[in-house]
């Protein structure tokens, strides 16, 4: 079966912003900390917290105490900053995105029978990935009973 699927790298950033963004007194978490509660590899969330830092959305501090927390609130950081820091921005195809269609794309641009299909659905991913903040998912965890949690990730 093939699916569109969110990378591994997206994913590890995923979690390790949400669970940065648990942390209701901001204080700064280490990597060994951060990889060990979400089960990412250690070197690759080094490499990964780096991007978020560069996008401005974890910040990190230096020291005994130090570590790594979020620079915003989670109201303010969305699925769509965090992938974007990974992986530039989101496009289900090479026809779509930000910059729109080019009209050499592909060899059937000109006449391609998908293309609106590919920008509704563009569309919408984008509006899902950019409405959603972390605070989001913290709210929906938390009043969410954890039999209905395990439910849906055993569908899909």
């Amino acid at each position: 079966m093939a699916i569109m699927q969110v990378s591994r790298k997206v994913d590890y950033a995923l979690r390790a912003a949400i669970y940065l963004a648990y942390q209701n007194d901001r204080r700064p978490c280490s990597v060994a900390e951060i990889a060990a509660r979400e089960a990412i590899p250690k070197k690759f969330l080094e490499k990964i917290i780096q991007d978020l830092i560069r996008s401005g959305i974890v910040r990190s501090t230096r020291g005994a105490q130090g570590g790594y927390a979020l620079a915003r609130e989670p109201e303010a950081v969305t699925f769509k900053d965090v992938i974007e820091a990974i992986e530039g921005p989101v496009s289900l195809n090479v026809c779509v995105g930000d910059a729109g269609a080019a009209p050499d794309c592909c060899a059937q641009s000109l006449r391609c029978s998908m293309l609106w299909v590919w920008r509704e659905a563009q569309k919408r991913v984008v509006e899902v990935f950019a409405s959603t903040t972390l605070a989001a998912v913290l709210q929906k965890r938390a009043t969410t009973p954890l039999a209905e949690i395990a439910a849906d990730a055993a569908m899909g």
